[in-house]
């Protein structure tokens, strides 16, 4: 099969059919079509399908509300580009704010989910090629593939010509730019980014340089796809599942501020980070016990990572993530905290996050305070045992970091218990240096 552009193209476009979403070509969407859904090339958001999707996930908001959602969404434009996705990204995944009156008189603030990530089923999945955008300068651009979500533009792929040694995807991430620079609307709404020739595929963020653009070598995490698989139909697969595409946009996608420049990051976790945080998420609640109090919790897929063999329910030891220098040890922490903080099974626990050394747990502090946005909370660092053991009389929520030090009582002896909670979860950075033949009580 010669794999020029138009032949990658229509792969593409036959592995989302095959993945359940509907596909579209942007002939047929072009402005006086029968299949128009836009009222200019200008337009990037497929509003009948937002509006229809706004209405049908919130059944209990009134109309007059359900309308001011979309247009917080249309208008969302604020400050620079990266600002303006990070301000649509919260919303897309905590839904937009809206207020209406109660039948009393007072007024109700509610949110209006735009999302269902409950049911894939429930969502609009929507796959375009060549989908024309005009910019405000007047430029006309056609992305080679669009993803669309509820009638959002949160995928965005770009193909060059494998046979063309002169086109790389490096050339189509050149091309990104471009669209940064000539269609910024486009990518207001954008959460991941795709360049690829079919042998070759690449996934990075908005702001993501060459470097960070990275491969996605597995489908479900069962294993590494095969060498001779194409990168980019592990990479369609791999990501755009439905339910997996939906986890990826609620638990893996963090906005962070560089302290020293204030430049604002927008970082999407890797496959490895992915597969081994649901593990990870799965055996937490195995090990919580949580699952036999009378909760129910959603079956939406297993994912291979390496999970503890024989770990029975309610026996709290979860296991162990291990890390090679340099693979992002800390967003994964980062992104395990996240998700287990919604999962619904684990009813709104508290996280302790256990280091060994004061500068470390300044660092790991660091790096969650400056991205608490993903966590829905403030973290908090505990300045002393008494500290520590005030932290933890919660009776749910928090984050807190704190060293092992601190759970050493003063004067020798045993610590004693400091809370009977099923749900505190406990992330011990550097596990290797402090919690082999750990006697404390960790109960």
């Amino acid at each position: 099969m010669s794999l020029n552009e138009s032949t990658v193209e229509d792969a593409a476009l036959a592995w989302f059919r095959e993945l359940g979403y509907a596909v579209g070509h942007g002939t047929q969407l072009a402005l006086g079509e029968p299949a128009a859904e836009r009222d200019s090339f200008g337009e990037v958001v497929l509003v009948g399908r937002l509006r229809e999707a706004i209405r049908r996930l919130n059944p209990a908001i009134p109309d007059e509300a359900r309308e001011d959602a979309l247009r917080k969404v249309l208008r969302v434009a604020s400050g620079s580009l990266v600002q303006t996705n990070r301000a649509f990204h919260r919303m897309l995944r905590d839904g937009a704010d809206v207020e209406y009156a109660r039948p009393d008189g007072s007024i109700k603030g509610d949110k209006a989910r735009l999302v269902d990530f409950a049911d894939m089923r429930a969502n609009d999945w929507f796959a375009v090629n060549q989908f024309t955008v005009i910019g405000s300068g007047g430029i006309n651009r056609r992305p080679d593939v669009i993803v669309f979500v509820n009638g959002l533009p949160l995928a965005l792929i770009e193909l060059k010509n494998a046979a063309d040694e002169e086109a790389t995807i490096w050339s189509a991430y050149a091309q990104l730019q471009t669209y940064k620079a000539e269609v910024p609307s486009l990518l207001h709404y954008n959460a991941t980014l795709v360049v690829s020739d079919a042998l070759q595929a690449r996934i990075g963020s908005l702001t993501a340089n060459q470097e960070w653009f990275k491969v996605w070598r597995t489908i479900d995490g069962a294993g590494e796809a095969p060498k001779s698989a194409l990168e980019l139909e592990t990479l369609i697969r791999g990501v755009f599942d439905r339910q997996r595409f939906l986890d990826l946009l609620q638990h893996f996608i963090v906005f962070e501020e560089d302290a020293e420049t204030g430049k604002l990051h927008k970082i999407i976790s890797g496959y490895h980070q992915f597969h081994a945080v649901n593990a990870a998420v799965e055996e937490t609640v195995r090990a919580s016990g949580m699952n036999n109090a009378g909760m129910v919790r959603e079956n939406s897929g297993r994912y291979w990572a390496g999970r503890m063999h024989g770990g029975q329910p309610g026996d709290r030891r979860a296991g162990v993530v291990w890390h090679t220098q340099g693979s992002g040890k800390s967003f994964t922490m980062l992104f395990f905290a996240a998700r287990v903080i919604r999962e619904r099974a684990m009813q709104n626990p508290t996280l302790v996050v256990l280091t060994d050394r004061n500068d470390l747990d300044d660092q790991l502090f660091g790096q969650f305070q400056r991205c608490h946005d993903i966590l829905g909370q403030i973290p908090v660092q505990a300045d002393s045992r008494e500290h520590l053991a005030e932290l933890l009389k919660r009776a749910s929520g928090g984050v807190v970091f704190t060293t092992i030090h601190k759970f050493m009582p003063e004067g020798g002896g045993q610590m004693p218990a400091l809370s009977g909670r099923r749900n505190i979860v406990v992330i011990a950075d550097e596990a290797h240096r402090s919690q082999y033949g750990f006697g404390g009580r960790g109960e």
